[in-house]
């Protein structure tokens, strides 16, 4: 088999425990925490860089925005050989009590996106595996930090969040919302890969605050310390599994 035609990598090229984000520049920033790192290949908004981390071999991936991005990189992911999928994003919170900066692990999304439909029908769940999740629990608990677990919502449409669907999701009683978990956790069941997804909250849609540009970018200080401390989390989990 040759090279995957968009993530250009081969069989054996990557590890069997994937990290995700969304932005290729997360994955330098968590690549940054391991102690040796290797770009494998970028390509679009495909960075990939394998890592030694405490003596364990890990491969970062960046997805792009969206889930039809995120669809190809899980599809070709498990192609060459990757086994463990945890996706490391932003979110936007859809409960008052959940403030910017704290974390979300993800039990499950709703799949309010359209590529997921040309898999399977709706009615079937995108849910984290448990080992996956307990892993994050237990790293997040010894860590300290202040996270919510529960289940989110996967939207396509990140311009047509409108106060009507905010409030049903509200009601729902869902944490969050994004744009990829959903597909990363359906497609992972379908092909047999075990995935979780942890996420920094960047704003809360109930209070009426989005994320927006700021002097140092996309995110405040706050908002990209938490990413990092992200980053760490998952790092840990990982060696976990």
């Amino acid at each position: 088999m040759g090279k995957q035609p968009h993530l250009l990598v081969g069989e054996g090229e990557l590890n069997e425990i994937a990290l995700l984000p969304g932005d290729p520049n997360r994955v330098g920033m968590i690549a940054a925490l391991a102690d040796e790192y290797e770009v494998i290949s970028e390509n679009r908004e495909y960075k990939i860089c394998n890592i030694d981390y405490k003596g364990k071999g890990l491969t970062v991936c960046s997805t792009g925005i969206g889930c039809p991005s995120a669809a190809i990189a899980v599809e070709e992911l498990c192609k060459v050989g990757v086994k463990k999928i945890i996706r490391v994003g932003t979110t936007g919170a859809l409960q008052r009590e959940i403030k910017t900066g704290e974390f979300i692990i993800v039990t499950g999304a709703a799949k309010e996106e359209g590529t997921t439909k040309r898999y399977e029908s709706e009615v079937y769940p995108a849910v984290s595996d448990y080992q996956v999740v307990s892993a994050l629990v237990n790293v997040a608990k010894q860590q300290d930090h202040k996270f919510h677990i529960g289940a989110i919502v996967t939207n396509d449409a990140y311009y047509a969040e409108t106060e009507e669907y905010v409030k049903i999701w509200e009601n729902a009683g869902l944490l969050s919302i994004e744009m990829e978990t959903s597909v990363v956790l359906a497609l992972s069941r379908r092909l047999g890969m075990e995935a979780g997804s942890i996420l920094t909250v960047d704003g809360n849609l109930v209070e009426g605050s989005k994320k927006g540009e700021t002097e140092g970018g996309e995110f405040p200080k706050k908002i990209r310390d938490s990413i990092q401390g992200m980053g760490q989390i998952a790092l840990d989990a990982s060696l976990l599994l």
